[in-house]
Formats: structure tokens, sequence, C-alpha cells
């Protein structure tokens, strides 16, 4: 498939990629979404094309109700096509356990966190890491090491989730997802509730 800069889509939707060329992790075959109580020609998103490569950063842009959140649906395995596929590292997406791939594979953190809030800040990080069956040796001193990375201090880590704003439970999901190294990290709004100067870092 041919490179695009940037490319536009019938659902009026831009998906625009930094600019160094890497391996395709993830492709889009013709991609559509369809509601099940739609009529039979009504798509969220249709025949959408588009290569998604290691390593790079990418925009999803477009209006409200173009389809933005259908299609993170989708590349995040919330979902599955209704038509067409989505291809993650040669494993189509139709074909495989999509609670393997949500957990294994990539990272999310969407508008609403989903975090535990039973739980606390650290138990939260420590959690994915052990659902996803990473090797890690010290799994929390790693989850500390993340908690520093996004502005969180270490007396945070017993903090019931529910103690915490919403910039720091924010924080929190961002360190989550980063916990057992995924090959790709898919966001929604990720930095909506971050002050300016920690925003810039993400």
């Amino acid at each position: 498939m041919k490179k695009r800069e940037q490319t536009k889509e019938k659902n009026n939707i831009s998906i625009i990629p930094s600019k160094k060329e890497n391996k395709v992790l993830l492709k889009k075959e013709n991609a559509s979404y369809r509601y099940k109580d739609a009529k039979k020609d009504e798509y969220a998103i249709k025949n959408i094309n588009y290569e998604f490569e290691q390593g790079k950063t990418y925009a999803i842009k477009g209006r409200s109700g173009s389809g933005k959140t259908t299609l993170l649906s989708l590349i995040s395995g919330l979902e599955r096509c209704s038509e067409g596929r989505i291809i993650f590292n040669h494993k189509d997406l139709n074909q495989i356990n999509l609670d393997t791939y949500r957990n294994h594979e990539i990272g999310i953190f969407f508008q609403s966190y989903n975090l535990l809030p039973f739980m606390s800040t650290i138990e939260n990080i420590i959690l994915s890491m052990d659902i996803s069956g990473i090797k890690i040796e010290d799994k929390k001193k790693r989850a500390l090491e993340l908690m520093k990375q996004v502005g969180l201090k270490e007396s945070y880590a017993t903090r019931k989730i529910l103690k915490l704003s919403g910039g720091e439970q924010q924080r929190v999901a961002i360190a989550r997802s980063l916990s057992y190294c995924p090959k790709m990290i898919i966001t929604d709004e990720p930095t909506g509730n971050l002050d300016k100067e920690t925003e810039k870092k993400y």
C-alpha cells in the first residue's frame, strides 16, 4: 500500500502519522462496522484502509460522530468488524481471542480509565502485569518507576483510586498501560485531565 502522510475516509476521519518509516504492525483492510439495530446500508465506519507502522505515533481526528471512537474500539479489540478485517502482527483480529490480544499485545487507556476503585494505585498497575503474564522480577519496583515517570509520588502508591483526582487517575492509567511493555498503545484523549506541563511530556 502506498504510504500517505494523511488519509481521509468517507467517514471524515483523518489519520495523521509521524514521519519515520518502520515495520507495519497493524493494518485495516476495508474495515467496516454497523450496529446490530442499524439499517442494512447504515455504517458507523465503512471501508477504511490504512497501515500503522511500529514506532510511529498516529492521531485520529474528525468531527463528533464521525466514527473515531468506533475505530478505536475495533483496533483495541473491544468490537469486531462487521465487514473487512484488522490485522495485528500478521494475526486477523476476527480469528483470535480478543481478551488475550488486549491483555498481552496492546495497552489501552480511554476517557473512562477503568481503574479498580477498591484497589490502590500500585495494585492497579501490578494487576495489569499479572494478567499479561509478563516475567518481571520485581513488579513493585517497576510500578514505582512508572509512577515516577508519570509524575506520581511514591506516597501515592498505597492510596485508593477514589482518593485521587481526575488527573492523578489518568496518570495511573498511563502507567498501567505501559507496565507490561505492550507492542502498541491506544488512547482516547489521553491527556485531557493533565496539566499543560505534564501534557507536553506525552
